[in-house]
């Protein structure tokens, strides 16, 4: 946790709008000894490739629409955070972390700490091919 900001206060953000969730190889034999499964069993369990890449596997959340499936949904904490994948261990970094920002920014503006603003990713391919499904129906 940076000095900037307290992850504490975050609905978790990262874990929920994120839904590309990278997995390497050291990440599943991490995932496999926490859980105490081979890797083939982590493998099957945890994760799914998208688009070519190995990611974290998702779940509905209350929210956001999907979180990760290691998110608890009522303390909004990380449940395998010794054994969570390297890109978690990365972020955020010693810059700002931009839902932060943006948090305390609507919870100043509406005069309510408990505000929670919804922000959806969406990656540029997956916006195109929304627009093709729509330009496809009319």
């Amino acid at each position: 946790m940076s000095a900037n900001y307290d992850c504490s206060k975050c609905p978790a953000y990262c874990c929920s709008v994120y839904g590309r969730v990278k997995v390497t190889n050291r990440d599943l034999k991490r995932l496999a000894k926490h859980f105490k499964v081979t890797e083939s069993t982590a493998r099957r369990r945890f994760t799914k490739i998208y688009d070519g890449e190995r990611i974290l596997r998702q779940k509905k959340d209350s929210i956001f629409s999907e979180s990760c499936m290691f998110l608890n949904p009522l303390t909004r904490q990380c449940t395998i955070y010794d054994a969570r994948p390297e890109v978690c261990r990365e972020f955020p970094d010693a810059k700002r972390c931009a839902y932060y920002d943006l948090l305390q920014f609507e919870r100043e503006q509406q005069g309510d700490e408990t505000a929670v603003p919804l922000v959806q990713i969406a990656f540029r391919d997956e916006i195109e091919a929304a627009r093709g499904k729509r330009a496809r129906k009319r």
